[in-house]
């Protein structure tokens, strides 16, 4: 199957993509006033699946987005200004309109995104993948290392997580224009605390315009997820001939022992989760009665323990 610019960004090396991106960027900008803004943005979670599906989207004939996945504008790159965020999609091209989205997976984390987006596409269909916060935090810490972002073994890193963040979050709140490299990189916890994430987005938008879902009904069912997520955006029917694995990395498995720490961290939040969603998650199935065989994954769409499939 042929692929998307998103896909074939990712095999650009950075520093070369670091120059397309501005000369994107600069063209976007001068341009901008041809250019839409989204329908549709993937909002997150980080390592949750967002590529996958994203990916997916892209090759439906009438939806398309900016050439890289990322465009990060409501979390990182919101004093750039909305001129900025248009020129990063595709010009319109005669009466040809096709559904424009983007996946930007830390706006569903930002404290100030929920408003951003009000104020700039109030009308945007909003799409989140959550997943098991144990297995997102480990893939997280993961991705960090091999960026060389992250020096500490996962349960140091953990025990520093709330010493890198203090004062972070108040400091983002009162200065929309900075950017925290510790909340970008090192919030391996607190990114899997979806509750409250998710009650700042419902506190804005009405519950019918936010589309929850999990990373293991994309991985299990991706077709039957795909078509799903089509009708939320009112797109037209479609099938892929395959559902590929988009990102791959391999690691060894997360420790018993932090294993066992993290599910006594998300136990509460995760119940808090069920509360509001109405529903159990599907990894909290068979909570209280031992998980058995789970106990060893790291990845729910994963067939082999410490294989990420889907970022």
């Amino acid at each position: 199957m042929r692929k998307t610019p998103a896909e074939l960004v990712l095999r650009v090396p950075g520093p070369a993509r670091v120059v397309g991106r501005n000369a994107v960027w600069a063209v976007g900008r001068a341009s901008a006033r041809w250019r839409p803004l989204p329908g549709f943005l993937i909002l997150g979670a980080q390592k949750a699946g967002t590529t996958a599906l994203y990916t997916y989207l892209r090759r439906h004939p009438a939806i398309t987005g900016p050439a890289w996945k990322e465009v990060s504008f409501f979390d990182r790159h919101w004093a750039r200004g909305v001129s900025w965020y248009r020129g990063s999609f595709p010009l319109q091209r005669g009466g040809r309109h096709p559904l424009v989205g983007e996946a930007s997976p830390s706006t569903l984390f930002h404290p100030l995104a929920p408003e951003r987006v009000r104020a700039v596409v109030p009308e945007a269909r909003l799409i989140a993948i959550l997943r098991d916060p144990v297995d997102r935090a480990y893939s997280h810490y993961q991705h960090e290392v091999a960026l060389g972002r992250e020096p500490l073994s996962f349960e140091d890193a953990l025990d520093a997580e709330q010493e890198r963040l203090r004062g972070e979050a108040e400091r983002m709140l009162a200065d929309p224009g900075y950017f925290s490299r510790a909340w970008w990189d090192h919030t391996y916890v607190a990114r899997g605390l979806y509750a409250e994430q998710l009650e700042r987005w419902r506190a804005v938008f009405p519950r019918e315009q936010l589309l929850l879902l999990t990373s293991d009904e994309l991985g299990e069912r991706p077709g039957e997820t795909y078509g799903r997520v089509l009708s939320f955006l009112g797109a037209a029917p479609h099938e892929l001939s395959s559902y590929p694995r988009v990102f791959e990395r391999s690691y060894p498995p997360m420790a018993s022992a932090a294993r066992r720490r993290l599910e006594g961290v998300f136990a509460e939040p995760n119940r808090q989760l069920e509360e509001l969603l109405g529903r159990e998650l599907p990894w909290r199935r068979g909570v209280g009665a031992g998980r058995g065989a789970e106990a060893g994954r790291t990845c729910s769409s994963c067939r082999t323990p410490g294989t990420e499939l889907t970022a």
